[in-house]
């Protein structure tokens, strides 16, 4: 079978999936469970833990290896899977590419850990708020002269601090590349999912994302990728850019 035929399969593949509510209530149900044991802490990266679905995990490979970008933005380090992963993939790539990780509270032990992984020489790391002029500045400068660029926001769930993300790290995504919203899941979600957390439903990734796209049109939903995973912490949060 020729790749193309291939491939019109599987976009087909994707559009029923797309409209079997019964395997995406399913879906939902499981992740709603999995989530009461911690689910995304279980994976790891080239030895960093990654605290993401292995679905997403792939699905930024063929993003990544879509766009090649020379430089990711990622706001939200935590152990630092997540910028090991995306060093890995640039690594792959063969050019000059950059990750650039932002976190306001960057743990000494996590900092020694990513500092003497293999693949450090692609990972510059921030410490800050993602939000903070002083560290926007920095980015600014890192993204200067860089094409495509991408970025991941991952730090911070509330409503304000993503649709501040958004505002400000939508303006360095290239067209035909991708901002990527994580934990956009959380609207649908339990109320008591995050008791701890000053996030939930109605103040969360997603209804930031909802405001964002009200009046900036650089930016689609890219549904095919969600439809597709069905199992993501990330449903409509695959922004595609369309627009210089």
């Amino acid at each position: 079978m020729p790749d193309s035929e291939f491939e019109a399969q599987k976009r087909a593949s994707v559009r029923k999936l797309s409209h079997d509510a019964g395997l995406r209530d399913t879906t939902m149900k499981w992740i709603i469970g999995a989530a009461r044991h911690k689910y995304t802490h279980n994976f790891s990266w080239l030895g960093r833990p990654i605290i993401q679905f292995p679905q997403d995990i792939v699905a930024l490979q063929e993003v990544i290896w879509a766009v090649r970008p020379q430089l990711v933005i990622e706001t939200g380090i935590a152990r630092g899977g997540s910028l090991v992963f995306f060093a890995s993939m640039l690594e792959l790539l063969g050019e000059d590419g950059v990750v650039v990780g932002i976190d306001i509270d960057i743990r000494e032990h996590n900092r020694v850990e990513i500092e003497r992984h293999p693949l450090f020489k692609r990972i510059v790391m921030i410490q800050g708020s993602s939000v903070e002029e002083a560290v926007v500045q920095q980015v600014y400068g890192l993204a200067a002269g860089k094409n495509p660029i991408m970025a991941v926001l991952d730090s911070n769930h509330t409503h304000d601090h993503v649709l501040h993300e958004l505002q400000i790290y939508s303006q360095l995504v290239t067209r035909g590349s991708y901002l990527v919203v994580l934990d956009t899941v959380v609207e649908d979600m339990p109320e008591d999912t995050f008791p701890d957390r000053p996030w939930g439903r109605g103040n969360n990734p997603r209804t930031a994302l909802r405001k964002f796209l009200e009046t900036n049109d650089r930016f689609i939903a890219d549904l095919a990728i969600g439809n597709k995973l069905l199992i993501t912490v990330a449903p409509d949060g695959y922004l595609k850019c369309v627009k210089d």
